[in-house]
């Protein structure tokens, strides 16, 4: 039996951190699977230690380092902490480890720094990874963000600035969005800069203005009392130093229909085929689609089918994704008309505002040599501290 959670959002201050009042069921849940008899491996896949989710003004390291930042959420979230390494601890249930977006940049060794003994399902490049159980060769874990065009690694845009970086611009569009959350949604303290579509333009012009238009929605619900020119948003991370302001990220034009220009992340509209391949992702995700469809749990299911399924070079019939808070089975078919299954394992925020639902988890029994056996994958969750299943789906490969 492997067990499957992600999205847990751990952070390093509780008057902010996503997990806060979920934390003591977490820990019950994690007891639980340790003393269980069957489980194998219990795999978490991605966003454990969040860098993302601070508020802009906030010193996310303190003047200090990853490294320290990583053992304060350590400190903040000890019984959680100290469920895991019970488990890692005892040796008969293998804890892997993969990385997510909001915890993008978190090092391996940061991760074993809390972690020691933990497996750790990683790519050569920072921030990704893939896990396919031994025993189940032909399902893949992994968080879902390398196809998400704000949250997949960005190791092109802003190396004048930030030599090394791989930060997406869904790390600034978090950190925005939690000083509104902090400062409960106040009435807007500016105004959007208007951008119009350049008629005259190329496709980078319209990409743009694609972009833009994301920004703009995403300021007009992540309502912030500052002004967009003030420099509130301080970084100090993965090769950021200083602050920026929210008009450091916004497309803008001098004219009205004219040149269409943006400061940080200068030209991502035109480097995403190259992020992909650097990224190694399978299938090229067409680059309007990336952008339009970022925020929409459809294109995580989409690019499970399109980078798994549908795939003629990949084999797995099972995926398994988090991201997007959104805990569902979708049954479809592979290339060779075969049977498919895609889970999302959900998360454990506090306030789920994606789905009716929080505490989850994928649970996947393998099957054995008999014929008649299947791999089973139940969707549950934890709430009242109670397991109940909430989906649930078979297949034999």
């Amino acid at each position: 039996m492997i067990v499957v959670i992600s999205d847990i959002h751990l952070g390093a201050d509780l008057a902010y951190a996503e997990c806060k009042e979920n934390l003591g069921s977490l820990e019950k849940l994690l007891k639980q699977i340790k003393a269980a008899p069957n489980v194998k491996e219990l795999v978490i896949a991605g966003d454990l230690l969040d860098e993302w989710f601070v508020p802009a003004t906030v010193n996310t390291y303190q003047g200090k380092d990853q490294a320290d930042f990583v053992k304060r959420i350590a400190a903040t979230n000890k019984g959680v902490i100290d469920a895991f390494n019970s488990i890692i601890r005892e040796g008969k249930i293998l804890v892997t480890y993969v990385p997510g977006n909001h915890d993008l940049t978190i090092t391996a060794a940061n991760v074993e720094s809390i972690f020691p003994g933990i497996n750790q399902a990683r790519d050569a490049e920072q921030g990704l990874g893939t896990h396919s159980p031994a025993d189940c060769p032909k399902m893949a874990i992994e968080h879902g963000h390398r196809y998400n065009f704000f949250c997949a690694p960005d190791p092109i845009s802003n190396q004048d600035v930030a030599p090394g970086t791989i930060m997406p611009p869904g790390y600034f569009y978090t950190r925005i969005g939690v000083l509104s959350f902090t400062q409960n949604f106040p009435p807007a303290g500016d105004i959007m800069p208007v951008v119009t579509q350049n008629t005259s333009g190329n496709e980078s012009q319209y990409l743009l203005f694609v972009y833009w238009n994301v920004w703009n929605r995403a300021l007009t619900k992540y309502t912030i009392t500052n002004k967009f020119d003030e420099k509130i948003i301080v970084t100090n991370v993965d090769g950021f130093n200083g602050a920026y302001s929210v008009n450091d990220l916004l497309p803008y034009q001098t004219t009205a229909g004219g040149l269409i220009d943006v400061n940080l992340y200068k030209g991502i509209q035109d480097t995403w085929a190259q992020r992909q391949i650097l990224n190694h992702v399978a299938v090229n995700i067409p680059i309007a689609q990336a952008i339009a469809n970022a925020a929409k749990s459809s294109e995580s299911e989409d690019q499970a089918k399109n980078q798994y399924f549908l795939n003629p070079n990949s084999d797995k019939r099972i995926v398994i994704f988090g991201h997007t808070h959104d805990p569902k089975i979708i049954v479809s078919e592979d290339h060779y008309g075969q049977k498919a299954i895609y889970a999302n394992s959900g998360t454990w925020i506090d306030h789920n505002s994606i789905a009716n639902t929080t505490m989850n988890f994928v649970v996947v029994t393998l099957q054995n040599a008999d014929a008649s056996s299947q791999t089973v994958v139940k969707l549950y969750n934890f709430e009242n501290e109670v397991v109940t299943k909430m989906a649930e789906d078979s297949l034999r490969y």
